[in-house]
């Protein structure tokens, strides 16, 4: 008798989850995984865009995956995206729980911090400092930084990616904190690089086995060496990024006159936000990495996409040359004037996204989408990759790199307001520093265009070394090219001495504000 009500009770069991699951609605198609484990063992750490990419194939553009008990939805297409975290976005606005990088930030990563009071003030204090209003403030900052790299390729060429990467750290530090850099080596350069590349590496889904079985945070720390590690570099981080903070803070609240920056920004207003003194030194170093990885990597895309498609150069040349001309460099009062280098940076970005896999998104409550059940607490991740290559939105050859695409018969934007791509991010959790971005790249793509003609360089028998066009690399979250070398030539006479010119200049008021201080 003991074994028979055993069994009526699972078959009880059964019959009442089997209607409170057809009552409730159903979850979307996905692979078939295995007990308990699910999912766990399909999932492609390597390359999981691609996995995702293959898997909308078969199952459409909305796939469930169920991980260890823990249910996941990939998100595929443009439609699918924005009206889960656009028109919904209030109810997935909240973030999945990476413990290690929580305790190795201090719950202070603006990107994966859950949706709290302490995230809102954070958000609205970036908003704030990194308005489009704002943004025009920092034009000089990168236009010299874009003349500085424009000098940097022409004349070592073989050098492009350290010269990319010098002007993305410089730029940031300069906008965030008035710091700029002429050089890799410098201290507070390779001191924010370590940070990055520490959370490259611990933000990787994957990497670490308390990520996906939470019970081990538990565990003491003498038995868990991974807690060891983030109580270290939460101290080592916090301490050097308050240093850089208070500097400006104190200087502000002398009356000092200051450059315009973040920090100073942050520091005027720092009361009207609620912030401490930890809670925007974090901000500010958190921004830094984000900003300098996606420009130094959508930069070494442009170059790798410029070489591969002479015809968009040939373009760009047309357009710089008639807006600018030769005997001047372009600048910020011709962007409207130039739209295919405005849909030359929005291609880049949509072709090559630098992250393919967007930070998930997680709902506050159980959600309804085209009769499938979301529920409250899934881990809803967007494909950026898949999704900036939906041929829904993007037509049959999304696949292909036309930066066309994004102009109208007459050749001007199609719509000024759309960034033309989802690499930024969707609703309340869009990149809040976008519009420098943009604008950063703008200038850069213009400037070396200007100069410029980029090429691959050639073996011994003539012949151009192009790298493949379906090359790539994955450096912790972020998409880069594989390595290979270009020529830089000189388009027009002029070129290299008004970009000597420029960089002579940049470099004597550089000496003139280091002999002031």
């Amino acid at each position: 008798m003991h074994w028979v009500n055993l069994v009526l009770a699972f078959l009880l069991f059964f019959v009442f989850y089997y209607f409170r699951r057809a009552r409730i609605g159903c979850y979307p198609p996905g692979p078939r995984g295995l007990p308990i484990l699910g999912n766990l063992f399909q999932l492609d750490n390597e390359k999981s865009w691609r996995t995702f990419a293959k898997w909308k194939d078969l199952y459409g553009p909305i796939i469930y995956l169920n991980t260890v008990g823990q249910p996941m939805i990939i998100l595929n297409s443009k439609k699918v995206a924005e009206d889960l975290f656009d028109r919904r976005g209030s109810n997935y606005i909240n973030r999945h729980r990476f413990i290690v990088v929580e305790k190795t930030t201090g719950d202070s990563n603006i990107g994966f911090m859950r949706s709290t009071e302490r995230w809102r003030k954070m958000r609205r204090a970036s908003e704030h400092a990194l308005g489009p209003k704002i943004s025009s403030n920092y034009h000089h900052i990168q236009t010299s930084e874009s003349i500085l790299l424009a000098h940097g390729i022409m004349n070592q060429p073989h050098t492009w990616l350290s010269q990319i990467e010098r002007a993305s750290s410089s730029t940031s530090l300069s906008i965030l904190y008035d710091l700029p850099s002429r050089n890799l080596n410098d201290p507070t350069v390779k001191f924010m690089n370590d940070f990055i590349d520490c959370i490259d590496k611990i933000a990787v889904p994957g990497n670490y086995l308390v990520d996906m079985l939470p019970f081990l945070e538990c565990f003491p720390r003498w038995m868990a060496k991974w807690k060891q590690d983030a109580e270290e570099n939460y101290k080592t981080f916090t301490s050097k990024f308050e240093d850089m903070f208070l500097r400006i803070k104190n200087e502000t609240a002398t009356g000092n006159e200051q450059r315009p920056s973040f920090c100073v920004t942050l520091a005027e207003n720092q009361k009207q936000h609620r912030l401490s003194d930890t809670d925007c030194a974090w901000l500010a170093g958190v921004l830094y990495a984000a900003g300098h990885e996606t420009t130094s990597t959508t930069m070494a895309w442009f170059i790798f996409s410029v070489i591969q498609f002479p015809q968009v150069q040939a373009r760009a040349h047309e357009e710089l040359d008639r807006v600018v001309g030769h005997s001047r460099l372009p600048s910020f009062a011709d962007i409207k004037h130039l739209p295919y280098i405005q849909a030359l940076v929005k291609e880049v970005l949509r072709w090559k996204p630098a992250a393919p896999i967007g930070v998930p998104h997680v709902p506050i409550q159980d959600d309804y989408y085209e009769g499938y059940l979301i529920r409250k607490g899934t881990i809803c991740i967007p494909c950026i990759w898949s999704i900036n290559r939906d041929p829904e939105a993007y037509g049959s050859d999304a696949d292909e790199f036309h930066p066309e695409r994004h102009l109208d018969e007459n050749g001007c934007l199609k719509d000024e307001e759309n960034e033309g791509h989802v690499t930024y991010g969707f609703g309340q959790r869009i990149c809040v520093g976008r519009h420098f971005a943009n604008n950063e790249l703008f200038i850069q793509i213009a400037m070396i265009l200007w100069a410029m003609q980029l090429e691959p360089v050639k073996d011994k028998d003539g012949n151009l070394m192009k790298p493949d066009v379906d090359a790539e690399s994955l450096h912790g979250f972020f998409l880069r090219p594989p390595p290979f070398q270009i020529n830089a030539i000189k388009r027009f006479e002029e070129a290299e001495s008004v970009i000597q010119q420029a960089r002579d200049e940049i470099m004597e008021e550089v000496l003139a504000r280091s002999d002031v201080s």
